[in-house]
């Protein structure tokens, strides 16, 4: 991958310092889990484990509601304290039994229920602005957004990567920015939390493009592509650390993607 000095969008134009990067290029095929250590990432070894953080707490939520429940249906009178609890306790059956046979919906579910936990906002805005943000760093021009649960995503336009996607055509550099976009978001909660919950998007969506690409990499090509991504997206983040925070603040607030790029250009 190789950035000018200028890198010019759509919306502006953004200094990159050429040396800088070429260094951090130079190590895309040798990043280790110390380097990612090094640079910030919290428990980096752990970064491609999924996270069940939300799904253990829907699960314990509802197997521990409905046997609640059961337990006090059983106290009425005549059949009805017998048919209410079975009819009650089946629902966690049923849970488990849509989650086998289409995760989707219950992934649905999932994720509107796992807004109880504090951090969930504050993550999905840190997660998506860094996907924006570096996008917007490497050149890439952004389409839309949106932080609402369950519909998170940052969409790219680009008409020459579109067409390589579709045709199985990503050469090496392309593959290498699309990398860096799709770890971004990966590496804005690694830097900041020691569990990062929203990484088996991003995983699924570099192994598309990884399976785009042409020629074919290796597996352990593949692990050194994601550790280096993370890596560079990583230190894109940590050297606009206060772009990032405004750039969460705008899309926070629904900002339009015009205005979310007034947000980087004047923070």
């Amino acid at each position: 991958m190789e950035f000018p000095a200028i890198c010019i969008t759509p919306y502006g134009q953004f200094c990159i310092r050429v040396k800088y990067w070429q260094i951090l290029l130079k190590q895309q095929l040798h990043t280790s889990l110390r380097e990612l250590t090094t640079i910030g990432i919290k428990n980096a070894e752990n970064l491609a484990i999924p996270s069940v953080r939300n799904d253990a707490a829907f699960l314990f939520t509802v197997v521990g509601t409905t046997s609640f429940v059961a337990v006090l249906a059983g106290q009425l009178p005549g059949d009805w304290g017998f048919f209410v609890p079975y009819l009650i306790g089946s629902i966690s059956l049923i849970v488990l039994a849509v989650g086998s046979i289409s995760p989707g919906l219950l992934q649905a579910a999932i994720g509107g229920f796992s807004s109880i936990f504090p951090d969930y906002q504050e993550r999905i805005a840190r997660h998506e602005a860094a996907h924006f943000l570096v996008a917007y760093l490497i050149g890439l021009p952004i389409l839309g957004y949106s932080l609402d649960i369950g519909k998170e995503h940052v969409n790219l336009i680009d008409e020459g990567l579109q067409k390589m996607i579709y045709g199985g055509q990503l050469d090496n550099k392309e593959l290498d920015r699309l990398a860096v976009v799709s770890m971004a978001g990966l590496a804005a909660e690694g830097l900041k939390y020691d569990k990062v919950v929203g990484q088996s998007a991003d995983l699924f969506t570099l192994q598309r493009f990884i399976n785009r690409s042409k020629p074919q990499i290796s597996k352990e090509q593949q692990q050194n592509l994601t550790r280096w991504a993370v890596l560079f997206a990583a230190s894109l983040l940590k050297n606009n650390t206060v772009t990032h925070e405004a750039l969460m603040s705008a899309m926070s607030k629904k900002a339009s993607v015009l205005d979310c790029i007034k947000a980087i250009e004047n923070s």
